[in-house]
């Protein structure tokens, strides 16, 4: 008779190793990928908006389109990733978001925009929930949250790269090629990952119809291992009936703080966050700056969201919720200073910087922490419902901003106002750091305590045993 492998001691005992560097490189491509569709519009916005001849009102509403599509996305397109898999979500989303976004080029009036930048935020949806789900059930328990922010900061990458191509690329070929990247790009990765990705080994342990694709995968993650064909392996995770959306089971026991805590993290940070970046090149250019000027200054702060999910991957797992909530403190004087009207551009530039850093590295580190604290069969579903929950901050980041531009208000209280979600936010991760410190007595993350329930789930309450 064959060995018996646990699938959690599977995943748990690998050694940092080439499976894991290529599921990185594959999840940092993905969102870096997304990201860039996410914000390209902001940069296309000065020149399109003279299209339409619209005000700043109605330009919002544009923006928020996307904002729309994902909230509609995540929790759908999260089911679907749960059922039938995450590399199967992933890919159907990369493709509905490549092919609207290409169609921007060819249908670029004011409603054909607002629909087909729904279908792009639809299919971006479906990217983050299952990103986060397959790289943290592919990845050793020790190393998840790391392995999750560093995957986090290809998507603050992507987020900055519209503003080099607006600065260098748009004044020749024009605002077309703004979309044109942003739509083939993604049909090329998804075509990439198709070949390249592995599905979740957690998952295809409860599908005996796919026992040949977990063998393959599971010799890949552990080459140090010889596993035969007659090789069994015990999974922890309870095979549960897909379908419904979710809510009774992410607000079970244990998880009816942490998830509604999740929710206002989310949608604090996600308010301010699309606020800032999708009136920032606007702004800046009002004040005075250059296209170029604007596009780079705007870009920095996306930059330093890089170097803020750098900093959450390295002290994350080390030190919990402490360092999310200090960075929830850190933004808002960071955020209000950038509109003060004696700073000179170095010093907008270094604020701007900072501010991202602070913004991206929270958004970031609670994204991580929701992947952690929900357990592997509803994963896909809480941080879908967590990112849609979210969503309804940064849909109204955007509008809020364009109402705010449209009364007139002066630089200085329109970072005043932007600052002021992260302050909610602020008090909510306090709270967490308490409910998780203090409550669940974890010091990690990864040590936050699991019980398992009559319904198998594993939930925080009581001791862990396998997730």
């Amino acid at each position: 008779m064959g060995q018996t492998i646990r699938i959690d001691d599977l995943v748990d005992g690998q050694k940092i190793r080439g499976f894991n560097l290529n599921l990185l490189f594959w999840s940092v491509l993905v969102l870096f990928v997304d990201a860039y569709d996410i914000t390209v519009m902001p940069f296309a916005m000065p020149t399109m908006s003279k299209l339409w001849h619209v005000d700043a009102g109605y330009q919002g509403y544009v923006l928020t389109a996307i904002l729309i599509g994902m909230q509609a996305g995540s929790p759908l397109l999260g089911s679907i990733g749960d059922r039938y898999g995450r590399k199967v979500a992933i890919l159907l989303g990369s493709v509905i978001y490549g092919v609207s976004t290409l169609a921007v080029i060819w249908q670029h009036g004011y409603w054909a925009t607002i629909v087909l930048r729904f279908c792009t935020g639809f299919g971006i949806g479906a990217l983050l929930p299952n990103a986060i789900a397959l790289s943290c059930e592919l990845s050793p328990r020790r190393l998840r949250a790391t392995l999750v922010v560093l995957m986090f900061a290809g998507g603050a990458l992507g987020s900055s790269t519209p503003g080099f191509v607006a600065a260098w690329i748009l004044p020749t070929f024009g605002w077309p090629v703004l979309f044109l990247v942003g739509g083939v790009l993604p049909l090329l990765v998804a075509l990439c990952l198709y070949f390249a990705l592995p599905e979740s080994v957690k998952f295809l342990a409860n599908r005996p119809e796919r026992r040949g694709e977990l063998l393959a995968t599971a010799r890949r993650m552990r080459g140090d291992l010889t596993l035969g064909e007659d090789t069994q392996f015990e999974s922890t995770v309870r095979s549960r009936p897909g379908g419904g959306l979710g809510l009774k089971q992410i607000f079970g026991s244990g998880l009816r703080w942490i998830t509604p805590l999740l929710w206002v993290c989310f949608s604090t940070t996600l308010m301010t966050n699309y606020f800032l970046n999708s009136w920032m090149p606007t702004l800046f250019n009002t004040a005075g700056l250059t296209p170029e000027h604007a596009a780079l200054a705007s870009s920095l702060y996306l930059i330093g969201g890089t170097v803020g999910g750098v900093l959450i991957s390295l002290l994350l797992d080390r030190f919990g919720f402490v360092v999310i909530a200090a960075l929830f403190v850190c933004a808002p004087p960071a955020i209000a200073a950038i509109g003060a009207s004696s700073v000179s551009y170095g010093e907008l530039v270094a604020l701007a910087t900072f501010a991202g850093l602070c913004v991206l590295g929270a958004q970031f580190g609670h994204i991580a922490a929701a992947g952690l604290l929900y357990p592997t069969q509803l994963r896909s579903k809480g941080v879908g419902w967590a990112l849609a929950i979210g969503r309804c901050g940064a849909i109204a980041g955007p509008l809020l901003g364009g109402q705010l531009i449209k009364m007139g208000l002066p630089m200085q209280k329109l970072f005043l106002a932007a600052s002021a979600p992260m302050v909610v936010g602020a008090v909510a991760a306090v709270m967490l750091v308490r409910l998780c410190y203090v409550r669940l007595g974890a010091l990690r993350l990864s040590d936050v305590p699991l019980r398992q329930p009559r319904n198998g789930m594993w939930l925080p309450g009581s001791p862990r045993a396998g997730d």
